[in-house]
């Protein structure tokens, strides 16, 4: 795996290429330092080398104290928002806000998740082996043994949703135009940090490996309202507290995923009033 450093228009991962973007180019947080120490961490233990590509000498300085020094990074807690990716400049909240973790899927593998009461990795999914799956998709045999999350307010989960539909990555006027989400499952960073299988691989903000009981760690599940009569009769009811059925009357992927992440807050100070 590369890592390449430098000045790019957002980050992601691409043909065993890690394009790392950060927030103020040339400089590095202690948190985006973090992230480099446990993405090749990571891989390390996956049995993968990795290099770094940047152009820029103090940026490799500084990532080589790091690497010298991890304990002084490893300890960083999580900033309230983080803006390295350019999709902030449209997102309504103009950054990822990272008290909550979700877990996006289509409107259909949200109903087998609901019946069954767990969100699953790949591997449990497929009944398949990570090799098996390694071998048909192409992605090292680990991503499948993993439930993946992303920042609560990000739109990963309903974009992958889209591009499965569409077999293809949406362009920014599909993003505006087809807004046809899927089902978000969230949950609290801490309460995922703590779960027995939790793994940071310096890319995702978190990931879980086998399975998460729903009864145990779900904060909320957000559904769009119009898939209700689809859900109503599959919900247990140790759960059924914890579904909301939301209205999208947004005008594109940005303004439904800021109305779903500000209705989940609102869950919060609920809970803290009440």
């Amino acid at each position: 795996m590369t890592v390449n450093i430098s000045n790019h228009e957002y980050p992601g991962i691409w043909d065993k290429t890690y394009y790392y973007k950060l927030s103020d180019y040339p400089n590095l947080t202690h948190w985006e330092l973090k992230q480099l120490i446990l993405f090749f961490e990571y891989e390390k233990k996956h049995g993968r080398k990795t290099e770094i590509i940047c152009e820029n000498k103090d940026i490799i300085q500084a990532i080589n104290n790091a690497f010298a020094n991890p304990e002084l990074y490893l300890s960083t807690k999580k900033p309230d928002i983080i803006t390295s990716c350019s999709a902030n400049k449209i997102c309504n909240h103009k950054g990822c806000l990272t008290d909550y973790l979700c877990h996006g899927t289509s409107i259909e593998s949200a109903k087998l998740i609901l019946k069954c009461g767990k969100l699953l990795s790949t591997v449990k999914v497929k009944n398949k082996t990570a090799e098996e799956l390694a071998k048909d998709e192409g992605d090292p045999p680990d991503y499948f043994e993993y439930i993946m999350m992303s920042w609560g307010n990000c739109i990963a989960g309903d974009s992958l949703v889209m591009e499965r539909m569409l077999g293809r990555f949406p362009s920014e006027h599909e993003f505006n135009v087809i807004c046809k989400p899927g089902v978000r499952f969230y949950f609290e960073y801490e309460s995922i940090e703590n779960h027995k299988n939790y793994a940071n691989d310096g890319y995702h903000p978190a990931k879980i490996k086998d399975e998460i009981i729903l009864s145990d760690y779900l904060h909320c599940c957000i559904i769009p309202e119009h898939e209700k009569m689809e859900f109503e009769n599959i919900i247990s009811s140790n759960l059924i507290n914890k579904v909301f059925y939301i209205k999208n009357d947004c005008k594109d992927i940005w303004d439904w995923t800021a109305k779903v992440y500000d209705f989940v807050l609102s869950l919060k100070r609920r809970k803290s009033i009440g």
